[in-house]
C-alpha cells in the first residue's frame, strides 16, 4: 500500500493538543495583531486548518515581514537559508524574548 503524502503526514505528536487544551482555541487568537519587523514564534493550532503553516515550521521563531491578506508573512531561518512562512495569526505567538 502506497504512503499517504499529505500535508499533516508525520505530524501524530507534533500537533497534538494536551487533554485540557483539546477542542477549539479562543476566538480572541485571530484577533490578534503583530507590528512588521516584530518576533514572533510559530506554534501551530491543530484546531484550526485554516491558514497552517508547513510542520517543518513549528517552535521555530521568526521575524514578521508583512501582512498577506489576514495573514502574516514571517521570516524563518531554515538552516543556512531564510524562508518565507504565511501565517495566520491564531498560530502565532508573540516572542517574550525581545
Amino acid at each position: 500500500m502506497q504512503a499517504s503524502s499529505g500535508t499533516r503526514t508525520k505530524t501524530r505528536m507534533k500537533l497534538k493538543k494536551s487533554v485540557r487544551a483539546r477542542g477549539l482555541s479562543p476566538i480572541t487568537k485571530g484577533f490578534q495583531t503583530f507590528e512588521k519587523g516584530e518576533k514572533v514564534n510559530i506554534v501551530i493550532d491543530p484546531s484550526i486548518h485554516k491558514g497552517m503553516p508547513f510542520s517543518r515550521f513549528h517552535g521555530l521563531t521568526g521575524v514578521v515581514v508583512g501582512e498577506r491578506g489576514a495573514a502574516y508573512e514571517v521570516s524563518v531561518k531554515d538552516g543556512n537559508k531564510t524562508k518565507m512562512v504565511v501565517a495566520r495569526p491564531e498560530h502565532l505567538v508573540r516572542n517574550v524574548d525581545n
